[in-house]
């Protein structure tokens, strides 16, 4: 009589082959995810512009006093943080909030548009993924441009409050990590 079960050592060589290669076909998709979309940590530090002069008749104006202070305090804090770009709107405000910094460091601001956030982050993403990105911003785009690296929805920063400063942390899996402190003199 012949039995036609095949013997328990076969089966188990079975298994074994099967696991290895699943095992080998898991290790080479995660190894393909890694390379194929490997991108570095960026950073990109955010504030609102320093303060400014009040003037009712200018939307484009100067830096005041503290205001000027708190963007030499900018330039200490950041002058060996190993910043590769640095960019400002369109108003004078949020250039003299960097200028300080770009003149410490070497660094040419470069001018974006105020209601360019898309193109400011394809070109962040384009030249400068892995880099450290300091960015002057307005009470609203600071929140929004936040939120477009992936962070979540802060709200609009209040008027009166110059002294946020935002650190968010791009992950190469498109998530963010917020550090959110106080800088410079404290504001009322």
């Amino acid at each position: 009589m012949t039995d036609d079960t095949p013997e328990p050592k076969s089966g188990l060589r079975t298994v074994l082959v099967f696991s290895m290669l699943f095992a080998v076909l898991g290790a080479v998709v995660v190894i393909a995810y890694f390379v194929t979309f490997r991108r570095p940590v960026t950073t990109v530090i955010l504030v609102r512009h320093a303060e400014k002069i009040i003037d009712p008749n200018n939307n484009d104006v100067d830096l005041s006093e503290a205001g000027q202070q708190r963007a030499q305090e900018i330039a200490r804090m950041f002058g060996e943080a190993g910043i590769n770009a640095i960019y400002a709107t369109q108003y004078k405000r949020t250039q003299e909030t960097v200028k300080p910094l770009s003149d410490k460091i070497g660094v040419p601001v470069t001018v974006m548009n105020s209601k360019g956030t898309a193109d400011l982050l394809a070109q962040i993403r384009a030249q400068h993924s892995g880099q450290t990105i300091f960015i002057a911003g307005h009470n609203n785009t600071v929140p929004e441009i936040i939120a477009a690296l992936g962070g979540p929805q802060y709200p609009i920063i209040p008027e009166s409050e110059y002294d946020n400063l935002f650190i968010v942390t791009v992950y190469r899996t498109g998530k963010a990590k917020i550090v959110k402190m106080k800088y410079g003199a404290a504001t009322q």
